[in-house]
């Protein structure tokens, strides 16, 4: 085991030689590994392998002040300053907690949070940066949290006192993702009944139940919507919809998603940026780098509550994955902004004029 880890340390230290821009996630693929396996390579040096309650251990993250959390998908990343604070879990087989706050607001589903690994990055310019990286048993990232300037190192200290588990590498057998899952036929689905379910929903929360009842995928459900409540527009959407609440200063709702993790940003957007296929929110709090080439399709979705209908745009992958989705900023209890319906309208007009 010692020899095939000094030989991936090998193969690693040329790459990194070779490619010094390739991030953690591409060499790991490049070696044929995960990027939980990646990572643990550095045991002993500038890595340590975490233990304990990872939960427990959230709720001290509150120690460290301001952090920035990253929680990313195959096509996104989003990025988020703040503090960790507000931390609920609930009992149950989903394991899942909240964190709600106004800059770091996270919905957490703990089964996936299977290995901790405490980073510490050596740069040369801003200091080094530390990391808190979880991974699921696949060792897939569910979610990051990085130290900023503020954020308070003695915090740090602590974290590691409390939570250092044994040091042993990570070597998985098994790294498959599993598949998507298979759509019902069309004409196995109650229509009638799906569709005046969802003409009649009280909350976006329940859209979720919604497709549990009806066993439909995502992508499914909006094919078979009801009329007026989905409307396909052009894949690169998202630039014209952030350039206008950008302009108008909107404020917005934008998700990402890991399998253990969604992350959310409620407030404006500013500064957009493209970079090559990489369309990019560049924030001093906030950071968004999606892959534009990855969008297979974009929808205007449109679902009722008690407040009145409530619009999003929301983006997928050739394999019918979400990559992330928008909405106007809202509580509960509010209306959606009118700045923000227009918005959507607009580009859903353009989309009926093609």
């Amino acid at each position: 085991m010692k020899d095939h880890t000094l030989h991936l340390r090998e193969r690693l230290e040329q790459l990194r030689t070779a490619e010094p821009q390739l991030r953690a996630r591409d060499q790991a693929e490049r070696l044929g590994i995960s990027e939980a396996e990646l990572v643990s390579l550095g045991l002993g040096e500038n890595v340590i392998r975490l233990g304990g309650d990872f939960k427990a251990l959230l709720k001290d993250v509150l120690r460290l002040g301001h952090v920035m959390a990253l929680t990313r998908n195959d096509h996104v990343v989003h990025e988020r300053k703040g503090v960790y604070d507000n931390i609920t879990f609930y009992d149950g087989p989903h394991n899942m907690g909240v964190a709600v706050n106004p800059d770091i607001d996270l919905r957490l589903f703990m089964n996936e949070w299977v290995y901790g690994l405490a980073v510490i990055m050596r740069r040369e310019k801003g200091g080094d940066l530390h990391g808190l990286q979880f991974f699921n048993a696949r060792g897939e990232a569910v979610h990051k949290i990085y130290t900023t300037p503020q954020s308070d190192m003695l915090g740090w200290a602590y974290l590691i006192e409390k939570y250092t588990g044994p040091q042993e590498a990570i070597i998985l057998e098994n790294r498959e993702a599993p598949s998507p899952e298979a759509e019902r036929p069309d004409e196995e689905v109650e229509l009638d009944i799906f569709q005046d379910e969802w003409r009649n929903l009280k909350d976006t929360h329940h859209f979720f139940g919604l497709l549990r009842k009806h066993q439909l995928t995502r992508t499914q459900a909006l094919r078979l919507a009801p009329a007026g409540m989905v409307t396909p527009v052009d894949r690169l959407a998202v630039e014209q919809i952030l350039t206008a609440a950008a302009e108008r200063a909107v404020p917005i709702m934008c998700f990402v998603h890991s399998s253990g993790c969604i992350q959310i940003h409620s407030g404006p957007v500013k500064h957009l940026k493209w970079m090559g296929k990489w369309f990019n929110v560049l924030d001093p709090a906030f950071n968004l780098h999606l892959d534009t080439e990855a969008i297979a399709t974009a929808y205007v979705v449109r679902k009722p509550t008690e407040d009145g209908i409530v619009t999003s745009l929301e983006l997928f992958d050739d394999r019918g994955e979400m990559i992330t989705y928008f909405f106007g900023a809202r509580k509960p209890g509010q209306p959606e902004l009118p700045e923000w319906t227009e918005i959507l309208e607009n580009l859903t007009a353009t989309a009926s004029a093609h």
